[in-house]
């Protein structure tokens, strides 16, 4: 099987699982859009993906992400970023990023906002929120109290635009249940903020859970192109 070949069977699987998903949740499988995350895979495989019809590609790390996009810019993609943001590459990220799904701090508002104001371009944002006990080690995103806080300060920021909510389920969990409390706060978070209406949730090991939750974005890597690369 071409490498063509197989990352066509993965993305129709991974289609079909999504597909599935929505009729038994009764939503339409136009309204979940799927992210393929291509991290430490080659910019040939992201060239099959949009020949094969995918617009929208996440990447984990920085300098990876701004070489692809490079390579790839004559394929008019959506660039999500979707991995944990330093502080000290938010203004470079906000050079080819169209959405940022990792912001979780005030002090990456500032850094998008210089970025992309100085390249006058607009960045969507997505608040990463935890889903973990307070007291986890390594516990990725914001507390889900400081959301509208942290909300208010895109919304300050001219040249970034909010637009949802990401969160990943915590590993040992059941992702039922911690999606479950993702669109509890979802509920809370969009009476604030209407228009802020993206969820992005789910993976390739959980993504029905996410959309049953009500997830409109997954983001998925290795279902659809294979186990990855080492990292160099």
């Amino acid at each position: 099987m071409s490498r063509a070949e197989e990352v066509a069977a993965g993305l129709e699987r991974v289609r079909g699982r999504i597909a599935s998903a929505c009729r038994e949740s009764g939503r339409d499988p136009d309204d979940v859009t799927l992210v393929v995350v291509t991290k430490f895979f080659p910019a040939s495989d992201v060239r099959l993906l949009a020949d094969l019809g995918v617009r929208d590609v996440g990447e984990n790390r920085h300098q990876e992400a701004v070489d692809k996009a490079a390579e790839c810019a004559d394929l008019g993609l959506t660039w999500h970023f979707i991995g944990g943001l330093q502080s000290n590459k938010a203004a470079a990220v906000a050079s080819y990023a169209d959405v940022v799904e990792s912001v979780d701090r005030r002090k990456l508002v500032n850094g998008l906002q210089r970025g992309a104001h100085e390249r006058g371009r607009d960045v969507d944002v997505l608040l990463q929120v935890s889903l973990d006990p307070p007291e986890a080690a390594g516990r990725a995103g914001a507390d889900p109290a400081s959301l509208d806080e942290l909300a208010e300060a895109v919304e300050e920021a001219g040249s970034l635009r909010l637009r949802g909510l990401m969160a990943v389920a915590p590993l040992g969990e059941d992702p039922a249940e911690a999606f479950a409390r993702l669109a509890s706060i979802r509920g809370e978070f969009t009476a604030s903020h209407p228009g802020a209406t993206v969820l992005s949730a789910g993976m390739s090991g959980d993504l029905e859970e996410a959309v049953r939750a009500g997830a409109t974005h997954v983001r998925v890597g290795s279902a659809i192109l294979g186990p990855r690369p080492q990292d160099k």
